[in-house]
C-alpha cells in the first residue's frame, strides 16, 4: 500500500532546508536501526547534495544486533560514514562529536562555527539525540510523529551549532512494504493506515525471521503459519475479545504494535540491504508502469479533444 501523509509543516520545512544548506558544514541523517532502509528520505538525498552526511543508526537497541552490524558495513562500503547509538548507552553518543570533527576541513581563518544540521523523517529519535548531544533538554521528546515542527540552532560550544529540524516525510512512499514498516514503527500517524493490515503485514515478517521471540512472548503453541491466524491467536491470549466472542482485530493489531515498538517482543530489524536493492528495483518498475498509464491518459484525452473537435466542425 503506497501511502500518501505530507502535512503541510513537513512542506515549509523543507523548503527552510533547501535555504540553510549552503551554510550546513556536516548532516547528521538519523535512522531507525530497525528500518535504516525505510527511515531514509531520498528528498533530504537529493537536498543534501555533496555535504558530508553522518548515518547515526538510533535505537538500536531495539534492533537485531547482527543485522545492525550488516548495515553499518553496508554504509562504510559506499563511503558513508555511519554509527549505530542508543539512548541507553551514553558512550555511543559520545562518540558522535569526535566522528562529526573528522568530516570537516578545519580553519585556522574561520570566524564562524562549523554549522551540523541534524535531520530524519519523523519519530526516529532526533530530538532525544539532540539532547543527548547537547547535555540538556532543548528539543521536544514524544512517541508520535510531527513533534518538532520549526528549526532551532543549538549552541554546543564556541567552534560547534546543532540545527535541529522537524521530521520530514516525502509526498508519496511508493515501496509499499517501505510503508507498513514506517507504520510498524511509528514514524506516521497510526491513522493513516489500518491498524490491522500493519499487524498482518509485520508479522508476514516477524512469523519468518524472529518466530522463537513470538512464542516468547505470546505462547510456545502461537501458530505461525498465517499472520491472520497469529494475530488472532494473540488477540485470544490477551482478551482483546468482542461482542459474540470474536476477536477484536483492531485491538489485537494495536497491542501488537504497542508491543514492538517498546521492544517487548524482542530485538528486531525488519530490512536488510539486499532487500533494499530488490525493493529499489520493483519501485523502478511501479515508477515506469505509473509513468505509462500518465501518458495514456493523457493520449486519450488528447485524442477526445481531437474527436470533439472534428465533430464540431462537421
Amino acid at each position: 500500500m503506497a501511502i500518501q501523509w505530507f502535512p503541510g509543516h513537513m512542506h515549509k520545512a523543507r523548503k527552510e532546508m533547501a535555504m540553510v544548506l549552503p551554510d550546513t558544514d556536516v548532516i547528521v541523517e538519523v535512522l531507525d536501526a530497525r528500518i535504516p532502509f525505510s527511515s531514509e528520505n531520498p528528498m533530504l538525498e537529493q537536498l543534501r547534495g555533496r555535504k558530508p552526511c553522518l548515518k547515526v543508526l538510533t535505537k538500536s537497541d531495539l534492533a537485531d544486533n547482527t543485522q545492525t552490524k550488516i548495515w553499518l558495513d553496508a554504509f562504510e562500503s559506499s563511503t558513508t560514514k555511519s554509527i549505530k547509538i542508543s539512548s541507553q548507552d551514553p558512550a555511543s553518543i559520545k562518540a558522535i562529536q569526535p566522528l562529526i570533527k573528522t568530516m570537516v576541513k578545519p580553519s585556522q581563518s574561520r570566524v564562524n562555527p562549523y554549522v551540523v544540521m541534524v535531520v530524519g523523517i519523523p519519530n526516529v529519535g532526533k530530538s532525544t539525540l539532540i539532547n543527548l548531544l547537547a547535555g540538556r533538554t532543548v528539543a521536544k521528546t514524544g512517541n508520535e510523529p510531527a513533534i518538532t515542527k520549526r528549526q532551532q540552532h543549538i549552541v554546543l560550544t564556541d567552534h560547534w551549532v546543532l540545527r535541529d529540524t522537524p521530521g520530514v516525510l516525502w509526498p508519496n512512499v511508493d515501496n509499499p512494504y517501505s510503508g507498513f514498516r514506517l507504520a510498524a514503527t511509528g514514524a506516521i500517524r497510526d491513522t493513516a493506515m489500518d491498524s490491522a493490515d500493519v499487524a498482518t503485514h509485520l508479522l508476514d515478517y516477524l512469523c519468518v525471521h524472529y518466530p522463537e521471540q513470538l512464542k516468547q512472548r505470546y505462547n510456545a503453541d502461537l501458530p505461525l503459519d498465517s499472520s491472520v491466524g497469529t494475530l488472532e491467536s494473540i488477540g485470544r491470549l490477551r482478551g482483546c475479545i468482542s461482542a459474540g466472542g470474536l476477536v477484536d482485530f483492531d485491538r489485537s493489531a494495536r497491542l501488537l504494535l504497542t508491543e514492538f515498538r517498546a521492544g517487548k517482543l524482542g530485538e528486531m530489524t525488519l530490512e536488510t540491504p539486499d532487500m533494499k536493492l530488490k525493493e529499489l528495483s520493483d519501485v523502478e518498475i511501479i515508477r515506469a508502469e505509473k509513468e505509462l498509464k500518465k501518458e495514456e491518459k493523457k493520449a486519450a484525452r488528447k485524442a477526445a479533444r481531437s474527436t470533439k473537435h472534428t465533430r464540431s466542425k462537421n
